[in-house]
Protein backbone atom coordinates (compact mmCIF):
# COMPACT_ATOMS: atom_id res chain seq x y z
CA UNK A 1 0.00 0.00 0.00
CA UNK A 2 0.87 3.47 -0.45
CA UNK A 3 3.14 5.17 2.29
CA UNK A 4 4.91 8.17 3.30
CA UNK A 5 6.45 8.91 6.17
CA UNK A 6 8.08 12.32 6.80
CA UNK A 7 11.20 13.09 9.43
CA UNK A 8 13.45 16.16 10.01
CA UNK A 9 10.44 18.58 12.00
CA UNK A 10 12.01 19.53 15.12
CA UNK A 11 12.38 22.73 16.97
CA UNK A 12 14.84 25.95 15.15
CA UNK A 13 15.66 29.80 15.74
CA UNK A 14 14.07 32.71 13.62
CA UNK A 15 16.23 32.43 10.82
CA UNK A 16 17.78 28.80 10.73
CA UNK A 17 17.01 26.25 8.65
CA UNK A 18 15.73 22.32 8.87
CA UNK A 19 15.75 19.90 5.74
CA UNK A 20 12.58 17.45 6.22
CA UNK A 21 12.00 14.40 4.27
CA UNK A 22 9.43 12.21 3.18
CA UNK A 23 9.92 8.26 2.00
CA UNK A 24 7.44 6.95 -0.25
CA UNK A 25 6.70 3.55 -0.80
CA UNK A 26 4.19 1.07 -2.42
CA UNK A 27 3.98 2.90 -5.99
CA UNK A 28 5.96 3.80 -8.96
CA UNK A 29 7.87 7.06 -7.15
CA UNK A 30 8.70 9.19 -10.58
CA UNK A 31 5.17 8.61 -12.07
CA UNK A 32 3.53 11.08 -9.79
CA UNK A 33 4.34 14.51 -8.59
CA UNK A 34 4.59 15.26 -4.82
CA UNK A 35 4.11 17.93 -2.84
CA UNK A 36 4.82 19.38 0.77
CA UNK A 37 1.59 21.08 2.53
CA UNK A 38 1.39 23.09 5.88
CA UNK A 39 -1.38 23.75 8.54
CA UNK A 40 -0.87 25.90 11.20
CA UNK A 41 -2.77 25.90 14.46
CA UNK A 42 -5.96 27.31 14.00
CA UNK A 43 -5.52 27.72 9.84
CA UNK A 44 -6.10 25.75 7.07
CA UNK A 45 -3.88 23.63 5.32
CA UNK A 46 -1.85 25.68 2.80
CA UNK A 47 0.08 24.47 -0.20
CA UNK A 48 4.09 24.85 -0.13
CA UNK A 49 5.83 23.61 -2.58
CA UNK A 50 5.54 20.60 -5.63
CA UNK A 51 7.72 19.00 -7.49
CA UNK A 52 7.02 17.02 -10.96
CA UNK A 53 7.67 13.16 -11.52
CA UNK A 54 8.89 13.03 -14.92
CA UNK A 55 10.49 16.82 -15.01
CA UNK A 56 11.23 17.92 -11.94
CA UNK A 57 9.42 21.47 -12.76
CA UNK A 58 9.05 22.92 -9.56
CA UNK A 59 6.17 24.76 -8.32
CA UNK A 60 6.16 27.43 -4.85
CA UNK A 61 3.63 29.31 -2.75
CA UNK A 62 4.56 32.89 -3.39
CA UNK A 63 5.61 33.68 0.50
CA UNK A 64 8.08 30.41 0.33
CA UNK A 65 10.37 31.81 -2.67
CA UNK A 66 13.92 32.06 -2.68
CA UNK A 67 13.58 30.19 1.05
CA UNK A 68 12.31 27.06 0.51
CA UNK A 69 13.92 24.26 -2.29
CA UNK A 70 12.15 21.00 -3.40
CA UNK A 71 14.07 18.34 -4.55
CA UNK A 72 13.36 14.80 -5.19
CA UNK A 73 15.32 11.45 -5.79
CA UNK A 74 13.07 8.66 -7.75
CA UNK A 75 16.31 6.12 -7.35
CA UNK A 76 15.74 6.28 -3.55
CA UNK A 77 11.68 7.52 -3.43
CA UNK A 78 12.48 10.32 -1.55
CA UNK A 79 11.27 14.12 -1.80
CA UNK A 80 12.88 16.69 0.69
CA UNK A 81 12.09 20.29 1.55
CA UNK A 82 15.07 22.27 2.38
CA UNK A 83 13.64 25.75 3.93
CA UNK A 84 16.47 28.55 5.30
CA UNK A 85 15.53 31.64 6.88
CA UNK A 86 13.15 30.31 8.53
CA UNK A 87 10.41 32.54 10.59
CA UNK A 88 8.07 32.09 13.55
CA UNK A 89 5.02 32.27 10.71
CA UNK A 90 6.18 28.68 8.99
CA UNK A 91 5.95 26.98 12.64
CA UNK A 92 3.25 24.37 11.37
CA UNK A 93 3.04 20.45 10.70
CA UNK A 94 4.34 19.92 7.64
CA UNK A 95 2.71 17.45 5.20
CA UNK A 96 4.39 15.20 2.41
CA UNK A 97 1.35 14.47 -0.42
CA UNK A 98 1.48 12.15 -3.56
CA UNK A 99 -0.55 14.15 -6.04
CA UNK A 100 -3.61 13.14 -7.75
CA UNK A 101 -2.82 11.29 -11.43
CA UNK A 102 -5.36 10.40 -13.63
CA UNK A 103 -7.86 8.62 -11.45
CA UNK A 104 -4.79 7.79 -9.13
CA UNK A 105 -5.95 8.81 -5.48
CA UNK A 106 -3.68 11.64 -3.44
CA UNK A 107 -2.17 10.48 -0.61
CA UNK A 108 -0.86 12.10 2.80
CA UNK A 109 2.00 11.72 5.12
CA UNK A 110 1.24 11.90 8.99
CA UNK A 111 2.93 14.78 8.94
CA UNK A 112 6.17 16.67 10.60
CA UNK A 113 5.82 19.37 13.30
CA UNK A 114 8.43 22.59 12.70
CA UNK A 115 8.39 24.80 15.16
CA UNK A 116 10.35 28.58 15.12
CA UNK A 117 11.02 30.50 17.73
CA UNK A 118 11.35 34.28 17.38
Amino acid sequence: QVQLVESGGGLVQAGGSLRLSCAASGFTFSSYDMGWYRQAPGKEREFVARISGSTGQTYYADSMKGRFTISRDNAKGTVCLQMNNLKSEDTAIYYCKRERRFISSEYWGQGTQVTVSS
